[in-house]
């Protein structure tokens, strides 16, 4: 940018209710963007605080005024945006469609995952968009690591893809604390998706993966060598960096991705991005060479995110970017809140015009709006109406759709 004004930075009380703020920048003005950041520091976890009505006004050669509200949380994927207004909401759903068809194999009818451009194509080249659901962290989501849940989310979901949340954020149970039996976790449902004939991402779980590259290097050699061979498995090698910013995160991937690929393995790669994997336009400036067959991820929460990650992502792939969103939600950022399912079909719409593949998050019945199932609910079988939860009947119904 030609210029950067930091002296306007202040720090808000908290309070319940709004405040107007103005801010008055002046500098030179050229083609390049003008952002406003929110910044939330030193917040409790698991906290969220709105900033609504912010609006940007940049006088001198351009202009421009732009009104959304905004969300910073201390939990994962919040980008600071300037925004559009909210679409009205559709009418509730009511009720489940049915599958169209017999359920046939997606691994046999497309094959081997490959990058040409900006594309995921399958075996021959052909641009091929997945569509699935991510499992929720391996170490707290035990009822949905099994065959019979992978087997009714291919049939009855009718999903090209499942996600494996492998949990292994330090300190908290998963991966880095007990390997084995989270191991275990892993392999059966990518043993359950091969002998289904549907697409698996491994995904190592974490924000701060940086911090354990010996662990994720072994981890992705194993995999990679048991799995290899297999078109079927994806990995995703950083789900959502959350302070490293890209030179770091670039450095991380290049490590676990050329331990992958001298075991043989020419799977698909995904790359986190930084900030809780929004920033793909910033990789795209600097992308990984050297390797073939790496895409990227983009997260986003309907409730939160809108236009600005969008154009993020147009960005990214007019700089040759292929893109993979492993991880979306129909709520606000905090995974508690905010459902939007009209940002959500926004989104759904601009993911299918650019053949952008990708998984919800999540497949578990804890009591949060993200969750797609009902609490105690089981996956193993045709869902009931009754099992799901609004988001769960709103993705069911895009899943099974022709």
């Amino acid at each position: 940018a030609p210029w950067e004004h930091h002296g306007a930075a202040r720090e808000l009380p908290l309070s319940t209710q709004w405040e107007k703020i103005v801010f008055a920048f002046d500098g030179p003005w050229d083609e390049s963007d003008a952002r406003i950041t929110f910044t939330n520091l030193g917040t409790a976890v698991g906290q969220i605080y709105w900033f609504a009505d912010c609006s940007l006004t940049v006088t001198g050669q351009r202009k421009a005024a732009v009104a959304a509200p905004v969300a910073v949380a201390t939990s994962a994927a919040v980008a600071t945006s300037a925004e559009t207004p909210k679409t009205p909401q559709p009418a509730p759903i009511t009720a489940l469609r049915e599958p169209v068809g017999m359920y046939s194999s997606p691994v046999k009818a497309h094959g081997a995952l490959q990058v040409i451009g900006t594309k995921i194509c399958d075996s021959r080249g052909k641009p091929y968009q997945m569509k699935g659901m991510s499992l929720f962290w391996s170490q707290w989501s035990g009822p949905y690591y099994n065959s019979a849940t992978v087997n009714a989310l291919a049939e009855d979901w009718r999903c090209s893809v499942v996600r494996i949340a492998m949990g292994a954020e330090e300190g908290k149970g998963g991966y880095l604390e007990n390997p084995e039996a989270t191991l275990a976790k892993v392999k059966t449902v990518v043993d359950a998706a091969i002998a289904k004939g549907i697409y698996v991402i491994i995904d190592w779980h974490e924000e701060q993966a940086v911090k354990h590259l010996p662990q994720a290097t072994a981890f992705f050699k194993q995999m990679a060598t048991i799995y290899g061979k297999y078109p079927h498995v994806i990995f995703e090698i950083y789900n959502e960096p959350n302070g490293p910013q890209w030179p770091a995160i670039k450095s991380y991937s290049e490590a676990v991705i050329a331990a992958i690929r001298k075991t043989g393995s020419n799977n698909l790669i995904v790359v986190g991005t930084p900030r809780w994997s929004q920033d793909v336009d910033i990789a795209a400036e600097n992308p990984i060479t050297g390797y073939k067959n790496i895409a990227y991820s983009l997260h986003f929460y309907a409730g939160t995110h809108r236009q600005f990650l969008r154009d993020k992502a147009t960005l990214a792939m007019k700089r040759g970017m292929a893109l993979f969103v492993t991880e979306w939600g129909t709520c606000d950022a905090s995974g508690n809140g905010g459902l939007d399912f009209a940002e959500s079909q926004v989104w759904l719409d601009f993911l299918d015009a650019n053949n952008i593949s990708w998984a919800n998050f999540s497949l578990n019945d804890k009591a949060e709006t993200t969750s797609t199932l009902k609490p105690g609910t089981l996956v193993n079988g045709r869902p009931k109406f009754s099992d799901l939860t609004p988001a769960g009947a709103f993705v069911f119904n895009h899943l099974v759709a022709p």
